[in-house]
């Protein structure tokens, strides 16, 4: 661990400037410097901290030492505290100073190269708390820290393990866990005890993971994830102490605080599970990568009873080269193997790239022939403000223009779906494909793409709208004369940047233009285009799948939803501020269509974004609230699936509070759930078992631990 502090420490000078404030010391740090400047908590470590108390539960047994400490060598016999020489003084100012230049260096360098998301003045004591989460210990909020039952076994002096494959923790070898851990009542757990607490997770590094919820103290999955990061979502968790409990025998266990109370949801209502495969799970080539350890896979997800797995049909693997020319190669191995293993698929049209987003651990461009049109005609793809165009899907200013090689993007879109339709009928009528899923912008969601990793955007910023390629501000203008104000015909020029917050911009600060007569033109434009580009796609996608069941995604913009603009959902195409529903009409739509909805982000915690991020107001259960009940009015079949990675039993407890809402008067409940994704972390043991769980309630069968 020392190495890699050394690693992660800046490297330049002008590190000092970040995170602690250097502030001259008065006479009544004397007590402080008694100690050198050094204060210690009880287990030993030591906390610079600028004179602030440092300690767990001993704490105060210390400083009643502190306190006799200097009774006895300032007042000999009773005479009064020596003073100390102006000097000493000074030099321990100065050793304090340098601390604090070292401890702003490592905490500088922990934010740049290690992605920690440490608070502005952290100290050491925060960085050592950041360390102990990604080891996947517990970090309580007062600060005391010790392992999981998942990683330690603590046995009597004396015993012995009755396996040989288990990290025991003994008086000798576990002085951290023993000082830090506080006196907690023992009791003796059988061997095949397990607890939702033994999935404990590490809290992310990155800026858009809920933090640990006060629910439960693992409530944070295993994985590393950041929305921000270089694509490579999942980083290994290295516990400090790791270990196995399944050959421990009459062993002693800490006890922890008690869970919340679980829902019993035997006898209810059945729900299909659905596993996402891997994103790169077809090649550039289409051919199917690792076909055996695919097949062990399948056949572990089937051992508990899974229902299906779903995956991506991108475009570019099947269309590359040239309009029109299909390879379905590897898919068709795909598929084949799935039918063996006796799983049901759902298959999602991916129109968009893959790469340079959350979660993104490949690289999916879109086709080349359609990058070598975009290169000398760029507007087909969207524009922000500045002019800079994303690749990332076709805008939806060339749904009805012939620019590629002759044909419309909605023909395109049709030809493809078509393709895969005659393909595969066989899958579709003996029911193995049980469901379509049409991509419609960005990440395969019905949403502009106003906030690109690739051009700057960070978590919690606003985004920007998408509306400047030349095919979008004709029919801006088209919009605007009808209305009578060509004046209109523009995007707003007061809307911010990518990673503003509404109260720094004119057009959606609380009064701003977003409600005023201008505002409400342009915003209705904006998402109409969104509207109408998913009743084009869609109608057509019905006519290819007749028959079948055909879903579309929305996006899960639930940052900035508190406030009364939401404006991050309004760039988004979702025009949806606190006076208005802006799902109703997208509602209106996909009934017509008679296609179901899909929403994300169903295990996110409001409490967790608050503790993480309190400034951006945002609530997803709010969000999904109002977006499930706008899908449900009017009769849509809903389904769903988690927009991070899910491990723990917290999160899939809200799943499940979504799925099958309590008390509901109408019995309503998801038409299936699709796991995001299949990973080497879900198919470790311990996650795997909880997800198993998972599934059972789904299905409404009963599980033996329920909390009650």
């Amino acid at each position: 661990m020392a190495t890699d502090m050394q690693r992660l420490v800046g490297t330049s000078e002008d590190d000092e400037e970040i995170g602690m404030d250097v502030k001259d010391e008065d006479d009544d740090e004397d007590d402080y410097e008694e100690n050198g400047g050094e204060q210690r908590n009880a287990s030993g470590m030591v906390g610079i901290d600028g004179g602030n108390e440092i300690g767990t539960a001993t704490g105060d047994n210390r400083f009643a030492q502190h306190q006799q400490f200097h009774e006895q060598a300032g007042t000999p016999g009773g005479g009064t505290r020596r003073s100390r020489p102006v000097e000493e003084k000074e030099r321990t100012k100065l050793r304090e100073r340098r601390r604090r230049a070292i401890t702003a260096r490592i905490l500088a360098g922990l934010r740049r190269h290690g992605n920690y998301n440490l608070r502005v003045r952290a100290d050491i004591n925060d960085v050592i708390a950041a360390l102990a989460r990604e080891a996947g210990w517990v970090v309580l909020p007062d600060g005391t820290t010790f392992p999981s039952r998942s990683q330690v076994i603590i046995l009597q002096d004396g015993q012995k393990p009755a396996g040989g494959n288990s990290t025991i923790l003994t008086s000798s070898s576990s002085h951290v866990a023993s000082q830090q851990t506080p006196s907690p009542s023992l009791r003796g757990v059988a061997s095949g005890y397990r607890s939702p607490l033994e999935y404990s997770a590490c809290q992310t590094k990155g800026v858009f993971m809920p933090t640990p919820s006060p629910y439960d103290l693992s409530s944070t999955s295993r994985s590393q994830t950041s929305i921000v990061g270089d694509g490579e979502a999942q980083r290994d968790n290295h516990p400090l102490i790791s270990g196995s409990i399944d050959n421990a025998d009459e062993k002693q266990i800490a006890d922890l605080p008690a869970r919340l109370p679980e829902r019993d949801l035997a006898g209810t209502p059945y729900v299909p599970v659905y596993v996402m495969l891997p994103l790169g799970v077809i090649n550039i080539k289409c051919e199917l990568v690792d076909p055996d350890g695919l097949l062990k896979q399948l056949r572990v997800l089937k051992s508990v009873h899974v229902d299906g797995v779903m995956v991506d049909c991108w475009w570019v693997i099947v269309e590359a080269h040239a309009p029109q020319e299909y390879n379905w190669n590897g898919y068709k191995r795909l598929f084949q193997m799935v039918r063996e293993v006796k799983l049901k698929l759902q298959v999602v049209m991916s129109f968009h790239e893959c790469g340079g987003n959350f979660g993104d651990d490949v690289c999916i461009p879109l086709p080349h022939w359609v990058a070598e049109i975009g290169r000398s005609n760029p507007d087909i793809f969207f524009t922000d403000r500045e002019g800079r165009h994303n690749p990332e899907c076709l805008s939806w200013g060339i749904d009805k223009e012939r620019v590629l090689r002759g044909r419309t993007a909605v023909e395109v879109y049709f030809d493809f779906m078509r393709s895969f339709r005659v393909e595969f009928d066989e899958y579709f009528e003996d029911g193995l494909i049980s469901m379509i899923e049409v991509g419609l912008g960005p990440c395969g969601e019905l949403r502009y793409p106003s906030c690109p990793v690739k051009h700057g955007w960070r978590y919690p910023g606003i985004g920007e709208f998408q509306c400047y390629d030349q095919y979008m501000l004709k029919s801006l203008r088209k919009a605007a004369e009808a209305r009578g104000h060509a004046i209109w015909a523009r995007g707003p020029d007061n809307a911010g940047t990518y990673n503003s917050q509404p109260h720094e911009t004119g057009f959606f600060c609380d009064g701003g233009d977003y409600d005023g007569f201008y505002g409400r033109f342009f915003l209705s434009w904006y998402s109409q285009v969104l509207v109408d580009h998913g009743n084009r796609v869609l109608s057509l996608a019905k006519l290819a799948f007749e028959g079948s069941c055909v879903t579309a995604k929305l996006a899960g913009i639930y940052w900035w939803y508190k406030t009364a603009s939401h404006a991050t959902e309004l760039t988004a195409g979702y025009y949806n501020p606190c006076n208005r529903d802006g799902y109703a009409a997208i509602m209106t739509m996909l009934k017509i269509n008679g296609v179901s909805l899909n929403i994300p982000c169903v295990e996110l915690h409001t409490l967790n974004q608050h503790e993480g991020f309190p400034e951006t107001f945002a609530d997803p259960e709010g969000l999904v609230w109002q977006v499930l009940n706008a899908g449900w009015d009017v009769d849509l079949p809903v389904t769903s699936q988690n927009g991070f990675p899910c491990l723990n039993r917290v999160s899939y407890n809200k799943v499940l509070d979504h799925a099958k809402p309590m008390n509901d008067p109408d019995g309503r409940h998801f038409s299936s759930f699709t796991y995001l994704r299949l990973s080497p972390l879900l198919m470790e043991r311990q996650n795997f078992i909880e997800f198993e769980r998972f599934v059972k309630r789904m299905h409404g069968e009963a599980v033996l631990d329920l909390q009650v």
